[in-house]
Order: C-alpha cells, then structure tokens, then sequence
C-alpha cells in the first residue's frame, strides 16, 4: 500500500513564502508523475502543479505560475512545492498525488493513482 506524506503547511501572511513536502513510503515518486493539487471550502479539487518522472517537465495553474515551483529529488523520493507570493486565495488542504499511468505530466485527477492525506495552507490578509 503506497503512502504519501504532506508536510509544510501552516499559516502565513499575504506576501510569505511556505515549502511543503511530500514523501513516499515506496519508490513511487521515483517512478511516476507527481503533482500537487488543492481544495478550499466550498470549492472543487483543482490542479496547482505538476511534473514528470524525470524532472524535465512541468506544469501550472494559471492562478500559481510564477509564485509557485515544483520539484522533485528521487534519490530521496520526494516532491515539493515551494510557494512564493502567497494570496488569501491560496487559502486550502493541498494535496500530494502519485500517478502510475506513464511518466508525463498531467493536469487531471483522474491520472493520480495515490493521493496523500493533506495539509492545510491558510494565507491571511
């Protein structure tokens, strides 16, 4: 049974920075497309970043490009998220996901296979 472990969230102000993480109890992050999605109260399930198994490739929403960066280190089989710039709108659980479907990266949910527990963000104004 694959795990994924956030860490890093928490509460900042507008303008701060917070760099969550996200560990796997397997080699999955190694081998598989990752990506970081997030969800805020009342709101659906939406895409923030994403990268392909070797690093070369990734991808954002529009509402995080240029604030935020994925990375990944599969010698230690973790991916982060460094966000920069934080906004009250960035206020959510954000969520680690695993896909296992192919390398690429992608934007949609139904291509993660495993997703992590959460952690929550809170950017206050």
């Amino acid at each position: 049974q694959v795990q994924l472990v956030e860490s890093g969230g928490g509460m900042v102000q507008a303008g701060g920075s917070l760099r969550l993480s996200c560990a796997a109890s397997e080699r999955t992050i190694s081998q598989n497309r990752m990506g970081w999605f997030r969800q805020a109260p009342g709101k659906e399930r939406e895409f923030v970043a994403g990268i392909n198994r070797r690093g070369s490739s990734t991808a954002y929403a529009d509402s995080v490009k240029g604030r935020f960066t994925i990375s990944r280190d599969n010698a230690k089989n973790t991916v982060d998220l460094q966000m920069n710039s934080l906004k009250p709108e960035d206020t959510a659980v954000y969520y680690c996901a695993a896909g296992l479907g192919g390398g690429g990266v992608s934007t949609r949910d139904y291509d993660y296979d495993y997703w992590g527990q959460g952690t929550q963000v809170t950017v206050s104004s």
